[in-house]
């Protein structure tokens, strides 16, 4: 669940001005919450209306920058495994490692939604049909199991899963999806050494209550198993909590883990949904399409400050 960061930072005029339409929390798939609207509150519109989405996925569809940054990131990050491995070094904030992470195997942490499946196709059809997210319509797409690897990530994964890391793929696309998205994961050559690596929404963590779409007590079951080499994902919630969701604290959450990103947190660039979006209009999806997207407008940044 990326947004959007420091990683993205030549991306944050882009995500402002194509002032994407919410898909759902941390990726397309996610239950409602603040970063995405409730399926009760959905609205349509006709197909040639101004629609807030359509320059961010004609982008991630129809440019060539979009996949040649993915790939870049994710060669990038290849070149981190060797050094990573040796070291003792944990892609979990401290807050989240509740044990010691020395000695455990090692093991990568990747969110799936524009992480390392592109849906793209599902938010053109929302595009083209005047509709916001839906989970009908969510778990239709899922059922398909037609989404493509983003570019780059296929490579980066068996380079990993080579070298005897786990790929775990927490993911806030539901447990009653995981055959499904496990399937697809397969079908574009990404490793899956076994059903538990996907940590779905409504995994069972003992001892850890989930607020919402939150990936905190995931992660921390993911920590009880591995040490965690790195992270991966398209929104800040999905590699640290985020406890308030405005552009001021999660601009400030970000900057606490500069150090971070590049080395063992990597963001990718996700301009058509996220909690990004919501914490510009006070996380109020019951307002009005249009009130929303004047929020978005005056939070725009026209002279330098």
């Amino acid at each position: 669940m990326r947004n959007l960061t420091p990683a993205c930072a030549a991306f944050a005029g882009l995500l402002l001005l194509a002032a994407c339409k919410p898909t759902t929390p941390q990726a397309p798939a996610k239950p409602a919450d603040a970063a995405s609207p409730p399926a009760a509150v959905a609205t349509t519109t006709a197909p040639n209306d101004a629609n807030d989405n359509l320059n961010a996925v004609a982008w991630m569809q129809r440019s060539a920058e979009y996949a040649a940054v993915t790939t870049t990131i994710y060669r990038a990050a290849t070149d981190h495994l060797d050094g990573l491995l040796k070291s003792d070094e944990d892609a979990l904030v401290p807050e989240e490692r509740g044990n010691a992470a020395k000695d455990l195997p090692p093991a990568i942490i990747m969110d799936v939604d524009e992480t390392v499946l592109d849906n793209s196709p599902y938010q053109a059809r929302l595009v083209r049909n005047g509709k916001e997210f839906d989970d009908l319509t969510w778990d239709q797409w899922v059922a398909e199991k037609q989404a493509k690897a983003v570019p780059g990530v296929v490579e980066f994964a068996k380079a990993a899963d080579a070298k005897g890391i786990t790929v775990l793929y927490v993911s806030n696309r539901a447990e009653h999806l995981q055959a499904a998205t496990l399937a697809n994961l397969k079908a574009v050559g990404l490793p899956v050494r076994h059903d538990e690596v996907f940590l779905g929404l409504g995994t069972f963590v003992k001892d850890c209550e989930q607020q919402g779409s939150e990936k905190l007590c995931r992660r921390k079951l993911a920590g009880q198993q591995y040490r965690v080499l790195m992270q991966f994902g398209d929104q800040l919630g999905d590699f640290v909590q985020v406890l308030a969701n405005t552009p001021e604290a999660r601009a400030e959450l970000s900057a606490q883990y500069a150090s971070w990103w590049g080395e063992r947190w990597w963001m990718l660039p996700n301009p058509t949904y996220g909690s990004w979006e919501p914490a510009l209009f006070n996380n109020d999806w019951k307002q009005a399409r249009e009130a929303r997207r004047q929020a978005k407008r005056d939070a725009l940044i026209v002279e330098n400050q």
